[in-house]
């Protein structure tokens, strides 16, 4: 099983902007929903199998997390270029209302449209369902810390989806997405982990 996990939150998740590739740092709320996440994956009594196999975007946020939750389960973090998020070229940073409406809907309907500089959905779909499929098929424990794009497209091709249908659903930040064989939807945006933890903004990134 692949555990896909979506970072913690940073600054820029929690002002409504975009996050690509900027590498922005988690906040102290983002530290602190990474090590509610490193608690439920190491919490075996809550009927997890231990993850036996990190892996991590290269991006900072995203490997301050996986570090959190490796090192409570006792293994390294690898990085895997795969699981960057998406470019948003001359998007990264911006807030939603400072993307044009016809532009921001052409990039929700039209997997193939890319943002000036930047990356299309198809193409994140294209290297994360590369990901799935070496890691999918294995007897280990995934976890895979990532972003919002890379586990939606992993949430759609799962279901056999395409991403324009996939990027209608909400996906928290810190939460757990499970693949399983087959390729098998086991859960989706899982976020009871974080019921400790004091409400923040919900954002893209």
């Amino acid at each position: 099983m692949i555990i896909f996990s979506r970072h913690g939150q940073t600054a820029a998740n929690r002002d409504g902007r975009l996050l690509g590739r900027h590498d922005a740092p988690l906040t102290e709320h983002g530290a602190a929903q990474a090590a509610a996440m490193a608690r439920a994956l190491g919490n075996v009594a809550l009927g997890n199998t231990a993850p036996t196999e990190v892996y991590s975007s290269p991006l900072r946020r995203a490997i301050t997390t996986a570090d959190v939750i490796a090192d409570a389960v006792g293994v390294e973090v690898r990085i895997d270029e795969r699981l960057v998020e998406l470019d948003y070229g001359e998007w990264d940073g911006r807030a939603h209302d400072e993307i044009s409406t016809e532009d921001w809907l052409r990039w929700r309907d039209d997997p193939h449209f890319a943002p000036p500089g930047g990356e299309s959905l198809a193409t994140v779909r294209a290297r994360v369902v590369t990901f799935a499929e070496e890691h999918i098929a294995s007897d280990a424990q995934v976890v895979a810390v990532s972003h919002v794009s890379p586990i939606k497209s992993a949430f759609a091709w799962a279901l056999g989806m395409s991403d324009s249908v996939a990027f209608r659903a909400h996906l928290d930040l810190a939460s757990f997405t499970r693949v399983a064989r087959g390729p098998l939807l086991f859960s989706f945006n899982e976020t009871g982990h974080l019921s400790e933890l004091s409400a923040a903004g919900k954002a893209s990134g």
